[in-house]
């Protein structure tokens, strides 16, 4: 996401004789940003954002600050009128704004909650106290994964792999109180910090719930040694990254078989599904595992387990006491050294309970027609530019060519904002408790999905709201999906951006980006109608791979904290992305006036502009923290590294900034990664 810290503009109103105002331009934002004491040759990243990142400090209360936190800022003020003109609207039972109104008063009454602490969780604490055996144990779990507990494994509903036409019930490993399997067995001074924050956690949350010090200890490292030995049974992050080797269907004896000791009918049912016939198992040796604690632990270390996973996952929506513990083991995690102010985390909340109803609010007032054609023009604009480049292509056969471009004219392009809306009217929202206004829309969540099973797959759904700065390729779809959100410049008016800045910021660093995922290491093994199947010559698979192990290769070099290497292998599909995004906003800015034109823009040529606008697109400085659990955790590269590293492989930087052999940035042709 791209956030936003308004760059404030005064404008000096000053009289002549003839009483005409004269306003003060505004700075170039790509030209103000640059660190001239910085070569771009040397360090490109912090020659483009440098500047900025010298002049603004991280806020106490986040991990980073960059171009993501300056849009969401914006973002947010925009929310948090929607939500103050709800409350002062007192609208009528049942409508978006009662909901959205009742939602923010609920989850803003500090006194209220601070008052009920764990109270609001009585009956589900007492449904824990209450179970005796492992069967009442999983049937429960059933129960609380329904209203957003994390607990035991990662179950969902999205279309199968192999036929999108169908949408099937999918099983992952999962269950863990730290973010994967590797903060419990890494041995760096930073993920043993993390593991004892982690401990420290548990213990208070016991305490919380009415242990003594021994008791709480003891309950605390018994939970702690579960989900160790659950994370032990879980793949590596790289791992995950295989469609295939994380892709076993079986029925529900089949399941049974992997995992006897869960009694997978009962637990189907509890969960809100009428009827199953097969489960897609991503990791089967995780239930094995897991089916094995569940004979082996003593069901009052589960119970506690369960009290625990129950806590952690709603902290954040109950009294202080509760949320205190939960930010002071995260900050460990993130670096952050004060909580965040209150309405923003409400946002967040609401954005994942009922975004998108936030959302039919929010284009009507931030995202007009004329913004829409443009971003659906250049779509076309990249997807003409990726079937150029295809065809271009000396590796690939023109076999798997044709292919290519039959799934590349079959993307779905979906822009700002749905054309139809779900329908929120079943939700129950009220003043009452945050907590059971978050349990009550994550159960409608998990039957809303849970609804889907067995019915054509709507392939117009977005599982993105339209404020949302992200965007995403959706294989099983093979669509991309571009929110509003998105196409956000802080303290800028879209149409007061050049087309070097657009043809970076939006084309190449979301558009291309998404595009290219397409053919990625893991998209490419999707055919046009969004089905796991190898339409590759068997020569042309080889080729491609060989061409990916350079760039796993490239980033595996990097070492953005302390000692801590990027993981090529697990990140690969992302650097991919980024290289083949600014690769094809490249050959689609080459055909636009303002390139053919070549007139400088604040003393910069087009080409340096379209590199600096890609460069704003991470501008971000994160803490050592944030950085460390992004590189352990997450299949996308650092921001500097997502700059610098596609960066050198491209002609058109080195001919843009003079970068010659001896620049620190320099990399010889031979060592350029070329895909597509």
């Amino acid at each position: 996401m791209k956030p936003i810290i308004a760059l404030a503009i005064v404008c000096c109103g000053l009289y002549a004789c003839n009483n005409k105002t004269t306003e003060t331009p505004k700075m170039d934002i790509l030209a103000s940003n640059i660190d001239s004491s910085v070569k771009p040759g040397d360090d490109f990243f912090m020659y483009a954002n440098g500047g900025w990142i010298k002049k603004t400090p991280i806020p106490s209360s986040e991990s980073g600050w960059g171009i993501g936190n300056l849009v969401q800022e914006e973002i947010y003020s925009r929310l948090k009128k929607i939500n103050d003109d709800a409350v002062a609207a007192r609208a009528a039972e049942g409508t978006i704004s009662q909901k959205i109104g009742d939602f923010w008063q609920s989850a803003m009454d500090t006194g209220a909650l601070d008052k009920a602490g764990l109270s609001p969780l009585k009956e589900d604490l007492d449904k824990i106290n209450a179970v005796q055996n492992t069967n009442e144990l999983i049937l429960l779990a059933a129960q609380l994964k329904r209203k957003g507990v994390d607990c035991l494994f990662g179950d969902y509903v999205a279309q199968d792999d192999k036929n999108s036409e169908m949408m099937a019930y999918k099983l992952d490993q999962g269950g863990l109180g730290m973010p994967n399997r590797d903060y419990y067995f890494n041995k760096d001074e930073r993920t043993l910090k993390v593991r004892a924050a982690y401990k420290e956690y548990l213990v208070k949350n016991f305490k919380q719930l009415g242990n003594d010090d021994a008791a709480a200890q003891k309950n605390a490292a018994a939970v702690y040694a579960l989900e160790e030995k659950l994370a032990g049974a879980s793949r590596k992050l790289a791992d995950l990254r295989d469609p295939y080797k994380n892709y076993n269907k079986m029925d529900i004896a089949g399941l049974g078989k992997i995992a006897s000791n869960i009694n997978w009918a009962d637990f189907i049912k509890n969960t809100g599904i009428a009827k199953l016939d097969s489960v897609i198992v991503g990791q089967p040796e995780f239930y094995t595992a897991l089916s094995n604690e569940v004979k082996a632990t003593p069901i009052e270390d589960w119970k506690n387990y369960l009290r625990s996973h129950l806590i952690v996952s709603y902290a954040g929506y109950l009294d202080k006491t509760s949320f205190d513990n939960l930010f002071n083991y995260t900050r460990i995690l993130t670096g952050a050294t004060e909580q965040r102010p209150r309405w923003k985390r409400v946002l967040d909340a609401e954005e994942n309970a009922i975004g998108e109803a936030l959302g039919q609010l929010f284009v009507k007032e931030y995202f007009n027609e004329t913004a829409k054609k443009r971003y659906s023009d250049l779509v076309e604009a990249i997807r003409d530019a990726c079937k150029d480049r295809i065809g271009k292509l000396s590796w690939m056969s023109d076999s798997t060519k044709q292919k290519a471009y039959a799934k590349l004219a079959s993307i779905t392009k979906k822009v700002g904002y749905p054309d139809k809306w779900k329908d929120f009217s079943a939700l129950k929202i009220d003043k009452g408790p945050f907590v059971l206004n978050m349990q009550r829309a994550n159960e409608w969540w998990t039957n809303y999905y849970n609804n889907k099973l067995g019915k054509p797959v709507d392939r117009t759904e977005w599982e993105m709201t339209p404020q949302t700065y992200n965007a995403y390729y959706n294989p099983s779809n093979n669509e991309i999906v571009l929110p509003a959100g998105i196409f956000s410049v802080p303290g800028m008016k879209d149409e007061e951006l050049d087309d070097a800045f657009v043809y970076s910021y939006a084309a190449a660093s979301t558009i291309g980006h998404e595009i290219t995922h397409g053919f990625d290491d893991q998209g490419r093994q999707y055919d046009p109608k969004g089905n796991l199947t190898d339409w590759w010559t068997k020569k042309d698979g080889e080729e491609f791979g060989k061409r990916t192990k350079s760039i796993i290769q490239q980033f595996n070099e990097m070492v953005p904290v302390d000692t801590l290497h990027i993981n090529g292998e697990a990140t690969q599909g992302e650097n991919i992305a980024d290289l083949g995004g600014l690769l094809l906003g490249i050959d689609a800015f080459k055909k636009t006036e303002a390139y053919k034109k070549g007139e400088k823009l604040h003393g910069l040529t087009p080409m340096q502009r379209y590199f600096l606008g890609y460069a704003y697109s991470w501008m971000y400085e994160h803490r050592k923290e944030r950085i460390s659990n992004q590189v352990m955790t997450d299949v996308h590269s650092p921001a500097k590294e997502r700059v610098n590293g596609p960066v050198v492989n491209i002609p058109e930087f080195y001919e843009a900034f003079g970068i010659k052999a001896g620049d620190k940035m320099y990399r010889a042709d031979s060592l350029r990664v070329n895909i597509w």
